[in-house]
């Protein structure tokens, strides 16, 4: 059995559709893979959807200004066809936004229902505020690795591997050092590449 680890870059993967074989990954997992993901992740997700909202709507806003600025030119062909595309982008935007807010609830009942969450404890906390792996501008990035290395350390006979697309912070050598050093021996940087990896394996 395979031990895979993830974060909240995995969820907002699926959520922006940057990595197409990861909800497939999620939703029928092989059956000599258990993901576990930290519990903090599934609020990160979360504050992420918030600032992706955000972001999407002042975009709105700046194309409904522009809009209301090419309205006013009425003899250039020009101005008429932008403003017929910028209302499409309006009517585009929303539909991604829909899109991106669809997929990352789908992604979190799926990890509700295949995937182990790991609970945040005490001492998940207090450790991950004494010792800084991951930079301290990056506290919750911290927090998660402090949470799977403790749960690692639970289940000392399974294979463990860790999936993440966040290089920067999860793929220094201080890191990965941290995680072999309680037998999370794999790093992958995409769910093709674990799952290239996978099926060399015989693991049952």
């Amino acid at each position: 059995m395979v031990r895979l680890y993830i974060e909240t870059n995995f969820l907002m993967s699926i959520a922006t559709g940057r990595d197409s074989q990861a909800y497939n990954l999620l939703s029928v997992p092989p059956s000599s893979v258990r993901i576990a993901i930290p519990s903090i992740c599934c609020m990160e997700a979360l504050s992420a959807l918030e600032d992706e909202l955000k972001r999407r709507n002042r975009f709105e806003n700046d194309l409904i200004l522009q809009i209301s600025q090419l309205r006013r030119d009425i003899t250039s062909a020009s101005a008429q066809s932008l403003l017929f595309h910028l209302r499409q982008s309006v009517v585009e935007n929303r539909g991604l936004l829909n899109n991106v807010k669809e997929r990352l609830f789908q992604a979190l009942d799926q990890l509700a229902a295949k995937a182990e969450i790991i609970a945040l404890t005490a001492h998940m906390l207090q450790a991950s505020f004494n010792t800084a792996v991951i930079d301290e501008k990056e506290p919750t990035d911290n927090l998660i690795l402090y949470s799977i290395l403790q749960d690692a350390r639970l289940h000392p006979t399974e294979v463990k591997v860790f999936l993440s697309s966040n290089v920067k912070e999860f793929g220094t050598p201080e890191v990965r050092q941290a995680l072999g050093d309680v037998g999370v021996e794999e790093y992958f940087r995409t769910t093709q590449s674990f799952l290239g990896w996978l099926n060399s394996q015989s693991i049952s």
